[in-house]
């Protein structure tokens, strides 16, 4: 599944459609300790967060991942928006909890 087939699944909010759709999603992380998320978020992975400051869309960049999803209504505050539109990194948002966002994430991958 791409990043584009996730964002047209329309379970998922919107919120900054990055330069590279067409990347596989190919696992899902969660993780709100950026320390850890950034040595253990797998590349092309869809990592479920909190965390929506500049420094997420930084650890987003450097673990490679796909996508970063948003999680219990958390938002990205501006200048994290302005970084993600700057650096291409897709965000998506939800009202759900971590677990059920990550869940929904692996049945569309698994089936």
């Amino acid at each position: 599944m791409t990043v584009k087939d996730l964002m047209d699944k329309q379970i998922f909010h919107i919120v900054n459609a990055g330069e590279e759709t067409d990347r596989q999603v190919t696992g899902v992380f969660c993780c709100d300790l950026l320390s850890i998320a950034m040595g253990r978020a797998p590349a092309d992975g869809a990592w479920v967060t909190v965390m929506g400051n500049v420094n997420t869309i930084a650890v987003a960049t450097l673990a490679d991942v796909s996508c970063v999803i948003m999680a219990e209504g958390a938002a990205l505050d501006e200048v994290a928006r302005a970084k993600a539109k700057e650096q291409g990194v897709t965000v998506l948002a939800t009202e759900e909890p971590v677990f059920e966002a990550a869940l929904k994430v692996y049945q569309e991958l698994h089936g």
